[in-house]
């Protein structure tokens, strides 16, 4: 994999004005300005500032080409509503210039309507479309839009492989490669995706063949995903003649640009230079770049502009009310869900109950829904978990409504599964009780698994036992040399919240961002409940502080995590079965079941202060050697 290089730490900002001998440049030299966005999802709530953003570098850089690199579609409730059209309409009054494909453009292609929305999204542009790998061809709405060729006269609503565009007089050919994984990730049904780099180096070879020396790849690929599928780093180094690339998909925040100047092998190569705008529409990418007379670029400069921090265009936001008066309706809309008792988001400065430190029934719920939906896609997927810090309102007792699942999940994260093995999947844990008891805005909620941890022990230490549902529905312990497959956000899964781990298995490409929503992920898991009452079920236990209110499932039982403390007692509430091997103690329990131990205890094996509801058979024990202390049995006792 390609180890993604600094930013440069001087750029010389090229003279403006561009063209033959413009600007006081060398007549041979060539000056290019880039605005770019990547990953809107559907943020028009902050639309009429970037309108502004746009209006202000455009006045002082005219001939600035304005380039989206995909994923307008899915996020929010304008999408919902509006299904691409209400964004269109502000990218037209923007004024861009082009735009490429993101995987999350073709999340409609299962619906009974296909791509309906994404081909009138596209007739509705006022700008053409680029992808170089995807092939419309079978695609009822698409086809009729879809342009094989380069063309030096692009028309708007249209799809094209590339374009050339004149720029103050040259030439700068411009082209789309959209996610292979898009396949996996989203529903692009009779939409095909070649090999990005054969793709893009056609490209290349059939713009210099027309005299383009100056190329631009707008790429939905990522900037260091998934190198198993394609990404930004892999493409500038294995793809000759690619000047810049206008990147989206991994969300990157580019502050400034990054030049690849090596190939794989470490060959000195022509610099390509990559920038990605982050998401969401909070920020406007700008590039300056400057071409010598063979197309080589000599000079760059660029930054991210603040959208937030710009006035409203009075133009634009009068445009939104259109738009934003109706989602102010929906958000009002019932899920059809209702809580039987207020879901609280506890937070505490003072080592007290916090979402950030602590299992609460709203973490419950909302792991519960992410492992569902994960095992749509997946399942192999034994667990999910969610950071504390992502989880940011309460919902209140009653009919629950969409705003507040917005509220609830208000960053627009993705669902992701993500391959580890046992040592890592503990490791991780470690992260998440680093802090314990002060808050942790990395502090993991968690499905399908009940995790134990000893808070008194040194940080790094801590983590006792992780255990899994097998298909059987019984817990059992994880070992650390095998591999699972886990669920959870990609902001996590990226290595957010200082979680390392993650970070490494994400770089070695194993992780799969499945494009899912959050909040659209709670809101119809809520929606199939219709109750909605989760509880605190002793998922996440500190053995130094257990709360003795915690009960856990019955089942089979680890040998090594059945015991609580003389002070804690560990709660079973069902039958329980534990099987011995080589333990010299149980004890410190409520069964409010029967109790079946079976195995071969050590030679110094000791029972004590275990009261048992129901039977305590101990007929499958090998051998008698073992001591009875503080047990106490309602029913039977069976040797």
């Amino acid at each position: 994999m390609i180890t993604p290089p600094p930013p440069p730490t001087t750029t010389t900002p090229p003279t403006t004005g561009g063209g033959s001998g413009g600007g006081g440049t060398p007549a041979t030299n060539f000056n290019l300005s880039i605005m770019h966005t990547n990953d809107t999802h559907a943020q028009l709530d902050n639309v009429a500032q970037r309108v502004t953003a746009v209006k202000e570098y455009r006045k002082a850089k005219p001939s600035a080409l304005l380039i989206d690199a995909g994923d307008v579609f899915s996020g929010t409730l304008y999408f919902n509503e509006f299904k691409g059209q209400a964004d269109v309409e502000f990218m037209n009054l923007m004024k861009y210039d082009l735009m490429t494909f993101g995987n999350h453009e073709f999340d409609l292609g299962s619906g009974a309507e296909g791509h309906k929305a994404l081909a009138d999204f596209v007739k509705k542009a006022n700008f053409p479309l680029v992808s170089a790998n995807a092939d419309f061809s079978e695609d009822d709405h698409l086809k009729g839009l879809f342009n094989v060729k380069v063309s030096s006269s692009p028309k708007n609503s249209q799809i094209y492989s590339g374009i050339i565009k004149v720029v103050n007089g040259q030439k700068v050919g411009l082209f789309g490669l959209t996610t292979a994984e898009t396949k996996d990730i989203s529903s692009p049904e009779k939409v095909k995706f070649t090999d990005y780099v054969k793709a893009a180096q056609t490209m290349v070879d059939e713009f210099e063949k027309q005299g383009v020396n100056k190329v631009i790849a707008v790429t939905h690929l990522g900037y260091d995903d998934n190198p198993n599928y394609d990404n930004d780093l892999q493409l500038a180094a294995k793809v000759t003649g690619i000047d810049v690339i206008v990147g989206g998909h991994s969300h990157t925040k580019l502050d400034k640009p990054v030049v690849v100047n090596k190939d794989l092998i470490g060959k000195a190569k022509d610099p390509t230079v990559i920038v990605q705008a982050y998401q969401y529409s909070e920020f406007l990418g700008t590039l300056d770049v400057e071409f010598d007379k063979n197309g080589k670029v000599v000079k760059h400069a660029g930054e991210l502009i603040s959208v937030n921090a710009k006035v409203a265009d009075a133009e634009a936001k009068e445009l939104l009310l259109k738009y934003s008066s109706k989602i102010d309706e929906l958000k009002n809309e019932p899920t059809g869900a209702n809580a039987e008792s207020a879901l609280d988001n506890p937070r505490s400065s003072s080592n007290g109950n916090s979402v950030r430190s602590n299992e609460t029934p709203l973490g419950n719920l909302i792991t519960d829904g992410m492992l569902v939906k994960a095992r749509e896609y997946n399942k192999d997927v034994i667990m999910a978990f969610q950071n504390g810090g992502g989880i940011r309102a309460a919902i209140n007792k009653g009919p629950i409504t969409v705003g507040e699942v917005i509220t609830v999940l208000p960053f627009g994260n993705t669902l992701a599964t993500m391959k580890l093995t046992g040592a890592e999947i503990k490791a991780t844990f470690e992260i998440s009780f680093k802090e314990y008891p002060k808050e942790n805005g990395g502090f993991l909620h968690v499905s399908g698994a009940k995790v134990q941890y000893d808070s008194s022990k040194p940080v790094g230490q801590r983590v006792v036992s992780v255990l899994y549902k097998n298909a059987e529905n019984n817990y059992i312990e994880m070992k650390d040399n095998e591999t699972y497959t886990i669920a959870t956000n990609a902001f996590t899964a990226k290595g957010g919240d200082s979680y390392t781990v993650l970070a490494k298995a994400y770089g070695e490409g194993r992780m799969t961002d499945l494009g899912l929503s959050d909040w659209e992920n709670l809101r119809e898991h809520i929606a199939g409940l219709v109750n909605v009452n989760p509880k605190v079920e002793g998922r996440i236990v500190d053995l130094a502080k257990q709360d003795p209110d915690i009960e856990f499932p019955g089942g089979a039982v680890d040998a090594k995590t059945f015991s609580g403390t003389p002070d804690a007692l560990k709660v079973y509430n069902g039958d329980v079965t534990v099987a011995l091997t080589d333990i010299a103690f149980l004890g410190n329990a409520i069964i409010k079941g029967n109790l079946i131990i079976t195995g071969t205890p050590s030679s110094n094996m000791t029972l004590s202060n275990i009261t048992v509801k129901g039977n305590f058979n101990l007929s499958g024990l090998n051998g008698e050697n073992f001591d009875l202390d503080g047990i106490i049995v309602d029913g039977e006792t069976i040797l």
